[in-house]
């Protein structure tokens, strides 16, 4: 796993076409917005979050976020265990985010 500040982490999104983007917040607090064609699979629903997570593509590159960096970590810890190769978590979180959102 990379632990990335919003800048790199933005950067390498920008530079991957297959990049994909996991928010891990609750449905709750996506409600303040998520960043554009991010996943929404909320790591507090740990079947549901393991479900949805079992169904992608482990070789691609997924970029994690949550509200403050702690639970994307986890979250990422949890998919490499799962055998996901390329986890990167956005330190700071939200709290930390001053790009643009989108409603979902």
């Amino acid at each position: 796993m990379k632990n990335l500040t919003q800048e790199d982490w933005r950067a390498e999104v920008a530079k991957d076409p297959n990049a994909v983007i996991i928010d891990v917040r609750t449905a709750e607090e996506c409600t303040s917005g998520i960043v554009e064609n991010a996943l929404m699979f909320d790591f507090f629903q740990p079947d549901f979050f393991q479900r949805e997570i079992m169904k992608l593509d482990n070789t691609k590159t997924y970029f994690v976020y949550c509200r403050s960096g702690n639970r994307s970590a986890h979250a990422c810890q949890m998919m490499e265990g799962l055998g996901f190769q390329n986890v990167v978590n956005l330190m700071g979180g939200m709290l930390a985010w001053d790009a643009d959102k989108v409603r979902p």
